[in-house]
């Protein structure tokens, strides 16, 4: 089975669309960016598993289910990530959130972990990895590898625009991962930015430079 998906939902590509305009100004990235994970969210946990219960109504009893089975939680990779928790949250209001920070080694050029603070019940749970933008996939795999570390046996990642080079090296690091994104573009620049993509999703966010 494909372990993309791609969201074709009429929503999710105008608000998409609105993103990467070059004159969307912050308030309107941040509103713009945590209404698209809410929306993806609603896809993300479509396959929660559910068990059913009586529940009594004013009328009488009724059956109906609730989700069981593991709970989730939510990372966010530093810093871009954190735009897209508060969308989650609206729809998940019991998830818990870890948070996890790398950054490149200037001589290896790998990522380094310097910062990382998940649930401590996190291998009990099905977490979602947070990253916007899925350009060359070497950070999101290097996160996705610290948490897998820490015993998480289930996880999706979820981004907002991935660059076919990120999506194949999850794919070749992360089999088991799914990846959740709302558009895919063809190539990187020479700064390992995807093209057209929408820029710096953490500069855009926070409105620095």
């Amino acid at each position: 089975m494909d372990s993309v998906f791609v969201f074709d939902h009429p929503l999710i590509q105008h608000k998409i669309s609105l993103l990467r305009d070059k004159n969307t100004n912050t308030k309107e990235f941040r509103e713009l960016v945590s209404e698209i994970a809410m929306l993806m969210g609603y896809e993300v946990t479509r396959n929660m598993p559910l068990k059913e219960v009586e529940i009594e109504t004013p009328v009488g009893i009724a059956k109906t289910k609730v989700i069981s089975g593991k709970k989730l939680g939510i990372v966010p990779i530093l810093r871009a990530g954190l735009g897209m928790v508060d969308g989650m949250l609206r729809l998940l209001p019991m998830a818990k959130v870890g948070h996890i920070g790398l950054y490149r080694d200037p001589e290896t050029l790998e990522p380094v972990e310097y910062y990382c603070k998940l649930p401590v019940d996190v291998e009990e749970r099905e977490i979602v990895v947070l990253d916007p933008m899925l350009a060359t996939g070497g950070s999101a795999s290097a996160a996705i590898q610290f948490i897998k570390n820490r015993g998480v046996g289930s996880i999706k990642l979820m981004c907002l625009i991935a660059a076919k080079a990120g999506i194949e090296r999850i794919r070749k690091d992360h089999p088991d991962v799914e990846i959740y994104c709302a558009a895919v573009d063809e190539v990187l620049n020479d700064h390992a930015y995807i093209v057209p993509g929408l820029g710096d999703a953490g500069d855009r966010l926070f409105g620095t430079k």
